[in-house]
């Protein structure tokens, strides 16, 4: 088994080979990364010139610690022996080269996979990462079926939407995107969250171009009602970031921007949409129970994965670590 740094041709044949990958192991998310100022590790793995993993890995400097972050990774062949040791050996190689605290990933693995992720050494992480619950619609289904999945209250907002007039369409002009920049700051005080910079968004529309695609829905007057970031790679679709005005109270604009947003990328021809993070189950007091209930409106098929796990290179600074993000997690209600 070796280890190698790829070119982008290479990683690109890596992550064509893991079906279950996602944006957040593309190279375009390690561009949008670098972009804004973080070192970025690539490694492809192989046997006999045969892929058997890989992943992306983002470097991070935080005032708490610094870290090595795999989003929906890394990713490998689980048949063949011997190939998880190997890849986790590399990747403690690597931070421990990084002077990393500690590495952070959560894999495409489902959650009864977590004494596994275990055994490898690492450990459950104090903070949650990439979506490890959320809800995953199967587009390959026709509009009929996706229509009969919803809950009855959700298909009736659809149909709602439709009689009111509402209008959804995509733009990833700049003036779009400083829209939604505004619209979200707005909605993360209404909601208490920490959106991502005018930086961050900018430098996502420039490195995705065709995969990533901003949507608004609009009243018949064309006052915006709601916004959602929609990123895509592979056979997924992602429902990135979202923003609302004070006119989604009383009119179904969410509703008209995800049944647009599902028809689309249906015909695109990607397999599944991901709505991208519900409350775990039976957490009630979760800060995210409230927008469980609406995206679990349009699918009962929820997916639990395995949660973020850290793998600990450095003990006695990870204690300090995770003290603190243990404190943040319960005052965030997370």
């Amino acid at each position: 088994m070796t280890s190698k740094i790829p070119s982008d041709d290479e990683f690109r044949v890596a992550l064509a080979r893991f079906p279950e990958a996602n944006f957040l192991q593309s190279l375009e998310w390690g561009e949008v990364n670098e972009k804004i100022g973080h070192k970025i590790i690539k490694r492809v793995f192989t046997k006999n010139d045969e892929v058997f993993g890989f992943f992306l890995g983002i470097i991070k400097d935080a005032k708490r610690a610094r870290y090595m972050e795999i989003p929906s990774g890394p990713l490998w062949n689980e048949k063949t022996k011997g190939v998880a040791e190997f890849v986790f050996k590399e990747i403690r190689q690597i931070a421990a080269e990084e002077k990393c605290v500690f590495v952070r990933f959560r894999p495409q693995l489902l959650e009864d996979k977590t004494k596994y992720i275990e055994s490898l050494g690492a450990r459950k992480s104090p903070y949650h990462l990439n979506a490890e619950h959320t809800v995953i619609i199967d587009l390959t289904k026709s509009e009929e079926e996706l229509l009969s999945d919803m809950r009855r209250q959700t298909r009736y907002e659809v149909r709602r939407a439709d009689k009111l007039g509402l209008q959804t369409t995509f733009s990833n002009s700049e003036k779009a995107y400083d829209e939604f920049y505004a619209l979200q700051s707005e909605t993360a005080k209404r909601q208490n969250f920490i959106p991502p910079s005018r930086k961050i968004l900018l430098a996502e529309r420039e490195v995705f171009a065709d995969k990533i695609r901003l949507y608004a829905t609009k009243s018949p007057e064309g006052e915006t009602v709601a916004m959602g970031l929609i990123v895509f790679a592979g056979n997924e679709a992602g429902y990135f970031e979202a923003a609302s005005s004070d006119l989604a109270r009383k009119l179904p604009g969410a509703y008209a921007l995800q049944w647009q947003v599902i028809k689309d990328m249906k015909a695109l021809g990607l397999k599944r949409y991901n709505l991208f993070g519900i409350a775990p189950p039976n957490a009630k007091n979760h800060r995210f129970s409230g927008v469980t209930t609406f995206k679990t409106g349009f699918s009962s098929e929820t997916i639990n994965f395995v949660s973020a796990h850290d793998l600990v290179i450095n003990p006695a600074k990870y204690a300090l670590n995770y003290a603190i993000e243990t404190i943040r997690r319960k005052l965030r209600h997370l």
